[in-house]
């Protein structure tokens, strides 16, 4: 496994990280399929041997259930980041907001499923235009004064909603969608990354990237992917239309998609940990595989110019 250093936490942290996501299983919310309890604690036993050592999730995914698996089965010193601001009604319809209220309340009660006194990262899940992010800031900065918070970060964020966050505490870390076909949300902060310990997330597209979602798979109920309005099945078949020239590209360096996009996200710029939803062992030996022969950035380039022309 790679390290990158940070002096933020003071240890090593693997640059591929575990999305909480994929720990949804049967308790639905944002999540990718069924996954019981056997296979979720062999899968976070498998991880961890194999040297991941940062765990991301959020309440929404499982509501709740992948947080509660990560409290279960995983040691102590683990690094775990969380999110407050996307919580849900008693008929689990999900309620988007940055109410100091409810972000505390989140807080509190991802406290008590990850089994922790103090939660390495947390951050606002989301940009929230009808509340002054300094409002819940103000939360966050008094649990992180209590010793509840180790450091503040704040996840799909723009410029506007960081500088005012500052105003309140420090914000150590970042985290933002990106991947081969995606850029926007690391283009708009710009240099802005270079300044924090950055995570991106979709990494492979939902398997878009991974060449696991075709245009004839069927997904799970319990599978957002099956229902959710964000999985627009026009967008998803003009983008598996695209990842099939890129693979022909690939193909002439005798490099696979997910060995290609992993990288494109470590080098786009200076991601510190990429985050990966991985089910089982299979995939997990295949992405730290990649990790061992890194590919550089004039071959990334000469892949991408091609792929664009």
């Amino acid at each position: 496994m790679l390290y990158r250093e940070n002096s933020v936490l003071q240890r090593p942290v693997s640059v591929l990280g575990f999305g909480g996501a994929a720990l949804s299983g049967e308790g639905g919310g944002y999540g990718f399929g069924d996954l019981d309890e056997a296979a979720a604690e062999r899968l976070l036993k498998n991880t961890w041997e194999a040297g991941l050592n940062l765990y991301d999730t959020a309440p929404i995914y499982g509501f709740g259930l992948s947080e509660e698996r990560l409290g279960k089965y995983l040691p102590k010193d683990a690094i775990l980041v969380s999110k407050g601001g996307v919580d849900w009604h008693s008929s689990r319809r999900v309620n988007m907001t940055n109410s100091p209220q409810v972000i505390e309340k989140m807080l509190l009660e991802s406290l008590k499923r990850l089994k922790r006194e103090r939660i390495d990262v947390y951050m606002i899940h989301w940009p929230d235009k009808n509340i002054d992010i300094r409002r819940p800031m103000e939360i966050l900065k008094k649990y992180q004064e209590k010793g509840a918070i180790a450091h503040l970060g704040l996840c799909n964020t723009n410029q506007q909603d960081l500088k005012l966050a500052q105003e309140i505490g420090e914000i150590s870390f970042l985290q933002s969608e990106l991947n081969v076909l995606r850029t926007q949300a690391f283009d708009d902060l710009n240099e802005v990354w270079k300044n924090h310990f950055t995570m991106s997330w979709g990494t492979l597209d939902k398997g878009i990237l991974s060449g696991r979602v075709t245009s004839e798979r069927k997904f799970d109920t319990s599978d957002a992917r099956s229902w959710a309005p964000w999985w627009n099945k026009k967008e998803v078949l003009e983008k598996i239309e695209r990842v099939k020239n890129l693979k022909t590209i690939l193909n002439d360096y005798n490099l696979s998609l997910t060995q290609f996009c992993l990288n494109f996200n470590l080098h786009h710029y200076g991601v510190s940990c990429c985050l990966v939803g991985l089910k089982n062992n299979k995939d997990l030996i295949e992405l730290t595989t990649y990790l061992q022969s890194p590919l550089s950035s004039q071959t990334i380039t000469e892949v991408l110019n091609r792929w664009s022309s």
